[in-house]
């Protein structure tokens, strides 16, 4: 091949790491924002068909921008809103309520009574939400500069995301544009499961949580619904972290009923129940990640990344995790893990590609 024809492809190479530099220079810059490009990357990402559906009912690509945007709009205020108003107008009734709370929790264990002191755990969670409360009020204001800046984001994102897209696979070779397609359809399949699934299920929580905390007369059943809901997003546990304290706190009140009532029916129907309802019914479109992996991303990305980490961190892994498949599938080909672990298999094991076999047959001139 000849230097000529070298140069459209060398040209497009050093775009494209022009285009990388400017842009881990662009994130430096932006990075007190960078949380909220984030979410505004992955919130497009899954309104992408909505916009689609917009557009083949006959509206222009702007009206469709703008409906998917006001799509995201609500569901960011429908989700954002209950908790900002809780933590600013509510808070004291939730530290009061945590102050109610037994400060020594007596628990017999063959004819042996133990004393668990809960002071220190009260103290942090109460001075945690003060804290929170404090800077939830500070920085109201940034905070709405922050969501129209999502606003506006998300609308130039819906509008013109088939030239970024273009612009993003332009430099990847045509021969690894299959290894793209892959990632970027696990990366579509883990954020429908978290924003789509996991929204789903919390607002079945809080549809279920709220009357049911109501009929057992807790004076704060939407609020306790709402932490409810939100716990839907922790992986695993769930929310099981705010029934069992109650259960508990009914446990040292010596209210056995009302521990065994509020713990059987709010595990049940509030922790379990949306699980087993909502999510088969949406899960058709999910990456299917392992709730292992998922809990893994979802803390890691939290302790390292802060709130958006609930949304990057399980996204990392998804793409690990299919990049893996990718390259298992590139090398080993359907090789089952005994032919693999074989010592009379030749290197281990390992088998021509599906790739590499295709090469080797002869084709016809």
């Amino acid at each position: 091949m000849t230097a000529t024809a070298n140069s459209p492809r060398r040209r497009r190479y050093v775009l494209g790491g022009v285009v990388a530099l400017l842009g881990l220079l662009t994130g430096a810059i932006l990075l007190e924002v960078l949380g909220t490009i984030l979410f505004a990357l992955t919130v497009a990402y899954v309104l992408v068909p909505v916009h689609g559906w917009l557009v083949r009912r006959g509206l222009g690509e702007w009206a469709a921008a703008v409906g998917a945007t006001l799509v995201g709009f609500v569901s960011a205020t429908a989700v954002f809103a209950p908790i900002v108003l809780t933590l600013y107008f509510r808070v004291d009734e939730v530290v009061a309520l945590i102050e109610e709370a037994p400060a020594e929790i007596p628990v017999t264990v063959l004819e042996m009574t133990y004393t668990i002191e809960t002071r220190e755990v009260q103290a942090l969670a109460v001075g945690f939400l003060r804290d929170v409360a404090v800077s939830l009020a500070s920085s109201l204001p940034v905070l709405a500069i922050k969501f129209a800046l999502f606003v506006i984001l998300l609308f130039a994102l819906l509008y013109k995301g088939d030239a970024a897209a273009r612009a993003a696979i332009a430099p990847v070779p045509h021969e690894y544009r299959g290894v793209v397609r892959a990632l970027a359809v696990r990366a579509r399949e883990t954020l429908y499961a978290i924003y789509v699934l996991q929204l789903a299920t919390s607002l079945a929580s809080l549809l279920i949580g709220y009357p049911l905390f109501h009929l057992l007369g807790y004076e704060m059943a939407f609020t306790l619904a709402l932490f409810a809901a939100i716990l839907q997003f922790v992986p695993i546990i769930g929310p099981s972290l705010l029934i069992a304290p109650i259960a508990l706190y009914h446990v040292a009140a010596d209210e056995l009923a009302a521990a065994a009532l509020v713990g059987v029916l709010g595990i049940t129907l509030v922790a379990w129940l949306p699980d087993i309802v909502v999510r088969p019914r949406l899960a058709r479109r999910s990456a299917g990640l392992p709730g292992s992996l998922y809990f893994v991303g979802f803390t890691g990305g939290l302790f390292t990344l802060g709130a958006i980490g609930i949304v990057v961190g399980p996204l990392i892994v998804a793409i690990f995790v299919e990049a893996i498949e990718l390259l298992a599938d590139e090398v080993n080909g359907d090789v089952s893990l005994a032919e693999l672990a074989s010592p009379d298999s030749e290197n281990g094991g390992t088998r021509a590609s599906s790739a590499d076999v295709e090469s080797e047959v002869p084709t016809d001139d």
